[in-house]
């Protein structure tokens, strides 16, 4: 079965988001090892995208709301017990 979005074929995750962003995911997320000077252009590239799209936020805001709500499964939390041998470290002057 093929997945359409419009007239582009979704085949990943990634694809699915990057139809839904309208832009790539790095470009939010960045990549691994960029450089100080990548990152920096990454973030100017989405100021602007945000400065001409002031909608955006909302809309994924929407479309996050829409898949908590379609699949909650997706969101089941479950804690993991602590060994009994290991504590968490207090800092100086935080209580016990």
């Amino acid at each position: 079965m093929r997945s359409y979005i419009g007239h582009q074929q979704a085949v990943s995750a990634e694809d699915f988001a990057e139809l839904a962003l309208g832009t790539p995911v790095e470009l939010w997320l960045g990549v691994e090892g960029e450089s100080d000077e990548e990152r920096a252009a990454r973030l100017d590239a989405a100021r602007d995208i945000l400065a001409d799209s002031p909608e955006m936020p909302d809309d994924l805001i929407r479309i996050a709301a829409g898949v908590v709500e379609a699949h909650p499964e997706l969101f089941n939390v479950v804690l993991l017990a602590r060994s009994a041998g290991r504590r968490r470290p207090v800092r100086k002057g935080a209580a016990a």
